[in-house]
This record gives structure tokens, C-alpha cells and sequence, in this order.
């Protein structure tokens, strides 16, 4: 049975205050979302290993959803508040997907790595393929955001002619790069490491794509190199060993504001909305023709806030140490079995007795080496 992803978030009711709260709610969220992701694959492994015990009826219920269509896509670059406007669409009824969730959904995600990213990179030349978006609403989705949906624009407005485009934007191009040249070295650092344990990924071998233990670092792998060719227009990140080189602020800063006005001037004004998630509900609602009564900016729900600066940092390691923490305890646990199992005790009280049989072990050389500091002591006495 096919669902919409829950999204592991967080936002902080006093966001942008610039206050203590602002940072321990972006730390916390960090933290959150970088524990949510290994927590997913636990729970996914969990329960196919489940069902593959019981057995279960998958039951096709996308039938209905399938006549859905999308009705909201961002078209904005990654780092404009993507993540935050995806949990605001939530709440007012739109179930979205964002790319940070697109592993979750695996038929998705195999028609992204088969139709585009694994295609370019085997080809050595960005391809923007043939994407399917009718997959969105099969499972439930009537929104999305970040890239790659974004570049996707003429392609999803001839398909879905009603659709509503929101176009996030940045300050300027230059608080934009910043940002994004953040999330790209979170994104890189981490995967040089994981690599090390997932090497098979290297020569990106597709039998392994659906490995939950692997899946993520494949994303990563495809999806970024994929990314940062589109964005930087150089496909020397098809192929470069990680981590990847360093972005190339000229050409990403140039795509970015190409990009902009290519959607002003490709959407009607009447279906696009330039956004900064910094004007809160107010526009969102109007734009989304959304009754003012119901607006939640009426009844004092503050706007989502996620995935700054600071919580992307969190995020990028916590991702990586957390599932480094479980194995170590899984290893720990199955070491500590096995040796009860062995021994017949627990190390604690093998410990003990060990420390025991060297105490027998030393007493006598002890005893004699007090009784003859005894004798030397009443010799010199003496």
C-alpha cells in the first residue's frame, strides 16, 4: 500500500526572532531530521523483513488518487525556503513532496534515477529525460517542491494546464549562493565518508539502489551530481570522484537568475507567485484562493520554519553519526551475546572473576613482598 510520506520536522514557533529560542529550535531540528532519515530505513527494514516473515496483501489503492492532479509545484532553486513553504502546504491541505523525502517513495525515486540522473551519468551529458509526473498524485501527492521538479515547469503546465506555480526566491543572488553553498558541502563531506562503507555504490550499481541500507548515499551520489551540472552548467560533477568539486559561484549565481526570469516569463502572472517565505500566509492564502477565516494566519499558526543554515549543518552530520552509533551498538550487543553465549556470563561478570583469579594469582607475591618489608623494617631496627 502506497501513502504519502509523514515528513520528520521540526519548526520553531519563535523562529526569527533572532533570540536563543531561533537557535536551539534550529539545532534541535537538526537533529530531528538528521536522526528521522536512518530512523526511516530502521523502520522500513523492520517492517519488509515483517512482511516477508507473515506475508501481506498489497492491495492497490492508488486508483482514486490517480485521478488527482497536481496543484501546486515550486519552481524555485533549492535554498530558498523550499522545505518550509513543503510544510506550509501541508497544513493547508496540499500533501507535498519535497526532495529531501523523495527516497521514501520508491517508485518515484526509480523513475528519477532510471529517466534522468544514472542516464546523464552514464552518458557523461546533463539529460533532462522524461520524468513522470502522473507518479505524484498515484501516490497521493497534489504539490512539490525543490529540484528537480522545479526545472520542470513547461513540461508539468502543459500536462497540467491548472496548475498554481510558486516561484521562492532569496533576498539577492548572493544570499542565495551562500546558502547553497552550504548545503553543498553537507552534502558532499558526509558522502566521502560514507563511502567507505557503502563502496559498492562507487560504480553506481543499480541492483543495489533499493538496499534500504544504501539507498540514501545513492541519492545523494545521483541526485547531487545530477544537481550541481544543472547548476553549475559544467558536467565535470557527472563524473568527479567525491567529494565534488567546490561550486562555481559565477555560472551557479548566473543559473539561478536565469532561471528566475525564464519562469516570469514563461507562466502567466494569474498561476505564478513570487514568494519569500519571510511574507508568512498572507499572500500564500490569497494566492491559493484560500478563505481568509482559513487562513492559518488567522488563528495564530505560526509559518513553518525549517532546514536554515545552521540546521542543514546539524542535519549533514547527524544523518551520518547516528546510523555509525547504531551499528556500533548492534555490533556491541551481538559481541556481548555471543561471548554469554560462550563463557556462560555476562563480560561484567567475567570481569569480575578474572579480577578475582589475578588477585589469587598476585596474593602470595604481595604477601611476601610485605612480610619481607616487614623484616628489612626490624632489621634496620634492630
Amino acid at each position: 500500500m502506497s501513502t504519502t510520506s509523514k515528513k520528520t520536522h521540526y519548526y520553531n514557533p519563535n523562529a526569527g526572532d533572532g533570540t536563543w529560542y531561533d537557535i536551539i529550535g534550529d539545532i534541535y531540528s537538526g537533529i530531528a531530521v538528521g536522526i528521522g532519515h536512518p530512523k526511516w530505513f530502521v523502520v522500513k527494514t523492520i517492517d519488509w523483513g515483517w512482511k516477508s516473515v507473515v506475508g501481506s496483501d498489497n492491495i492497490n489503492t492508488n486508483e482514486d488518487r490517480a485521478k488527482d492532479e497536481l496543484k501546486v509545484v515550486g519552481v524555485g532553486y533549492g535554498r530558498t525556503g523550499t522545505y518550509s513553504l513543503a510544510l506550509a502546504l501541508d497544513v493547508l491541505g496540499y500533501p507535498t513532496l519535497h526532495t529531501q523525502h523523495l527516497y521514501e517513495n520508491g517508485e518515484i525515486f526509480d523513475m528519477w534515477v532510471k529517466e534522468v540522473f544514472h542516464k546523464s551519468i552514464l552518458d557523461d551529458e546533463v539529460t533532462m529525460g522524461n520524468p513522470q509526473f502522473h507518479l505524484l498524485p498515484k501516490h497521493g501527492f497534489t504539490a512539490t517542491m525543490d529540484m528537480p521538479f522545479a526545472l520542470y515547469y513547461d513540461q508539468i503546465r502543459e500536462q497540467y494546464p491548472y496548475c498554481k506555480f510558486i516561484l521562492t526566491v532569496r533576498e539577492n543572488s548572493e544570499v542565495w549562493f551562500k546558502s547553497w553553498n552550504v548545503l553543498t558541502q553537507s552534502i558532499t563531506q558526509p558522502a566521502r565518508y560514507t563511502s567507505a562503507f557503502f563502496s559498492h555504490v562507487k560504480k553506481l550499481e543499480c541492483h543495489a539502489l533499493f538496499d534500504t541500507l544504501c539507498v540514501s548515499n545513492v541519492l545523494k551520489k545521483l541526485c547531487s551530481r545530477w544537481l550541481f551540472s544543472v547548476v553549475n552548467n559544467d558536467k565535470k560533477y557527472l563524473s568527479h570522484p567525491f567529494p565534488l568539486p567546490p561550486q562555481i559561484k559565477e555560472n551557479a549565481i548566473s543559473s539561478y537568475e536565469t532561471h528566475n526570469q525564464r519562469v516570469r516569463d514563461s507562466i502567466p502572472p494569474s498561476q505564478l507567485l513570487e514568494y519569500n517565505v519571510r511574507q508568512g500566509w498572507e499572500p500564500l492564502c490569497q494566492f491559493l484562493e484560500i478563505p481568509y477565516a482559513e487562513c492559518p494566519a488567522t488563528q495564530g499558526i505560526p509559518f513553518p520554519k525549517s532546514n536554515s543554515t545552521l540546521s542543514v549543518r546539524i542535519q549533514s552530520f547527524t544523518s551520518f553519526l547516528g546510523p555509525l552509533v547504531a551499528v556500533i551498538f548492534v555490533f556491541c550487543s551481538l559481541f556481548s551475546l555471543l561471548f554469554r553465549r560462550i563463557t556462560g556470563m555476562s563480560m561484567f561478570e567475567w570481569c569480575h572473576v578474572q579480577k578475582t583469579k589475578i588477585f589469587f594469582w598476585i596474593r602470595p607475591t604481595l604477601e611476601g613482598v610485605k612480610k619481607n618489608g616487614v623484616y628489612k623494617k626490624e632489621s634496620k631496627m634492630h
